[in-house]
């Protein structure tokens, strides 16, 4: 058993649509635009899986359908990679790991999420997927596979006492190791985004590319607030091993010039992007460094497409492109 890469073959991605009953409320309009934008990019590639809670309204968002499948569930909100099902390769057989969702530590409201896994099986929407419920709080956001057998984590987030409280750090790997067959995991200490939501998720700040590679969000501007930790997340990416003993090959993704809604610092992170089948998917911020950070992505990943998405509106609900969507592997 495994959990596979992000870039290994996928059968559809899910998102789930804002609406007037989420926080989105105050600039829905972007927000739509912003979600459709993704469904299309997604849709000339692979299936994209739409939940909605007004579903005649969403479908009328779209004159192609090709490729999109449209299914009336209710949500608290739209974040698809935490509240989503994380699925593993158990010989051959995808089995959907349906973990709890509490909304980051009961931050926010979450009850209707925490169910759209089990809805979506109810509505025949997983045939050919298995299907496990665990009673153990994780999100997709928190972890990265490198589909050999690591498992790339923060500490700041698994060990935050409102998702597993009676959980040691110790008592907390095993289990991961145990749900993703896993043969290490590696613990970031370091590292953070003012404005997330999350406690730090993986998937804001180091990512996998290869199996034997991680893209990081750098910082080189001295005077910004998150210069030290990230530098120091940096070293501790330097000193990671694979299973073999060997050093990563680290690539650095280019800072981002602050972002702010109001007065409030936004998370913009260039490593929030998405691999689907045949492209890669990259947040864009309107920022000077937008078309470094795509032919990063294009050297990295040859052999696919690199589309840039405007992911300014998401960051102002403090998350960006890979935390709304969630991949299912091919079947």
């Amino acid at each position: 058993m495994y959990l596979p890469a992000e870039w290994e073959k996928q059968e559809f991605v899910q998102l789930v649509f804002p609406h007037e009953n989420t926080d989105w409320i105050d600039y829905l309009d972007e927000a739509l635009n912003t979600f459709v934008n993704i469904a299309k990019s997604i849709a000339k590639y692979q299936k994209c899986l739409i939940i909605a809670n007004n579903l005649t309204y969403v479908k009328s968002l779209f004159s192609n359908k090709n490729n999109l499948i449209f299914v009336k569930i209710n949500s608290d909100d739209t974040w698809s990679r935490d509240l989503g099902g994380i699925t593993v390769d158990d010989n051959g057989k995808k089995v959907i790991l349906d973990f709890k969702y509490n909304a980051w530590g009961k931050k926010f409201a979450y009850k209707l999420d925490n169910q759209i896994t089990m809805q979506m099986k109810l509505k025949g929407l997983l045939k050919g997927y298995y299907h496990k419920s665990i009673s153990f709080v994780l999100e997709g956001g928190a972890i990265e596979s490198n589909g050999d057998g690591i498992i790339l984590t923060t500490k700041q987030c698994l060990m935050e006492k409102n998702r597993n409280p009676t959980l040691s750090q110790n008592s907390i790997e095993k289990r991961l190791l145990e749900y993703f067959g896993a043969s290490k995991i590696l613990w970031l200490n370091s590292g953070y985004l003012e404005g997330d939501d999350t406690d730090s998720h993986i998937d804001t700040l180091a990512r996998f590319v290869a199996k034997d590679t991680i893209v990081y969000q750098s910082c080189d501007d001295i005077e910004d607030v998150h210069y030290e930790a990230l530098k120091e997340m940096e070293n501790e990416l330097s000193l990671f091993k694979q299973l073999d003993g060997t050093s990563f090959k680290l690539i650095a993704l280019p800072w981002i010039e602050a972002k702010y809604d109001c007065d409030e610092r936004l998370p913009a992170t260039y490593a929030n992007f998405l691999i689907i089948n045949g492209a890669v998917l990259v947040p864009t911020y309107d920022d000077k460094n937008d078309e470094k950070a795509l032919q990063i992505f294009k050297q990295i990943f040859p052999s696919r497409d690199v589309v840039g998405v405007d992911c300014q509106t998401l960051i102002r609900q403090h998350g960006s492109l890979h935390c709304v969507t969630m991949q299912y592997p091919k079947i």
